[in-house]
């Protein structure tokens, strides 16, 4: 920790250590006469704090393909809002496991709104047109969004799990050890029953505990009790609040599904996947798949 005496001693920290504060940053603007600093010895604050040089440098196209530049640019914008997404999400995981509802719900929110910002990303691919894919696709090989680990830790903490789709970062030490920890622990939706159950409501014991590395199977008891949920709809219910914010999450997490596989729909039709699958039946299998099974399954007997 910098010490008034260390700060002292080299001036240039003192001023680093006064420039954080907010009456420095007042004394700046005030001497600025209201106008922003334009004089720096070296890179702007603004770049060094947001890695922007760093960032901007990892846009390497392989062709002359204007489009792939996007295509490029579109799937780093993903990336960056999946770590984004996970993050709010084991939030509101992690809150439900402490018993704090208000907590979770303020973290499912702002997933959600993550999650607009996710889905909106697709627009940037939009109007790419199959001749314009073609003339860079050869360029990335075997390269494949299913081999996105950023997507997979998604898929896993929402409850889609599966040992097997770790097997190809298993040469990626750290990134097979993060996934095998979600793996193993229990998911979003995982902790929601559990918390119910201690609420008091009869959620299954096999939904309780259990192995957290297989993926969940729906339950008719399971429907039963988000049923009683829903039977009590007053603004006042947290767990009714819950059950519509996990929808709110579950929804976007399809939105997302529906949109890349129209984007590759579009953009290459039937063919093959570059990853090896057989493309659009593959995708369009996962949009088929609920999120969170029970809660909407439920909306067929209330």
């Amino acid at each position: 920790m910098l010490t008034t005496t260390s700060a002292q001693q080299c001036p240039y920290i003192a001023a680093d250590v006064e420039g954080t504060d907010a009456e420095a940053r007042a004394r700046r603007a005030q001497g600025n006469g209201g106008e922003p600093t334009l004089a720096f010895d070296r890179n702007t604050p603004y770049v060094d704090y947001a890695g922007i040089d760093t960032l901007l440098r990892l846009q390497n196209p392989r062709t002359d393909e204007p489009a792939e530049t996007t295509f490029i640019i579109a799937t780093q914008v993903m990336e960056l809002l999946f770590v984004l997404v996970q993050e709010r999400w084991e939030a509101a995981r992690d809150a439900l496991e402490a018993d704090d509802v208000p907590g979770a719900l303020a973290w499912l929110r702002r997933s959600a709104a993550a999650q607009d910002v996710l889905n909106d990303s697709w627009r940037l691919l939009g109007d790419m047109t199959p001749t314009q894919f073609n003339r860079f696709r050869d360029s990335f090989g075997e390269a494949s969004g299913f081999q996105s680990y950023g997507y997979r830790k998604l898929e896993f903490v929402l409850g889609n799990k599966s040992a097997a789709m770790i097997r190809p970062h298993k040469g990626m030490s750290g990134v097979a050890d993060e996934l095998r920890e979600l793996l193993e622990r229990p998911s979003l939706y995982d902790a929601a029953l559990r918390l119910l159950h201690r609420r008091g409501l009869p959620v299954p014991g096999e939904a309780v505990e259990r192995d957290w590395t297989l993926e969940y199977e729906p339950d008719g008891r399971v429907e039963s009790v988000w049923a009683a949920v829903y039977a009590d709809d007053r603004p006042g219910n947290d767990l009714f609040l819950l059950a519509e914010a996990l929808v709110d999450v579950a929804e976007r997490v399809t939105r997302w599904r529906h949109l890349h596989l129209m984007a590759v729909k579009r953009t290459m039709g039937g063919k093959p996947g570059s990853g090896g699958s057989n493309g659009l039946t593959w995708l369009a299998r996962n949009v088929e798949k609920d999120v969170f099974p029970e809660l909407w399954s439920l909306r067929g007997i209330l």
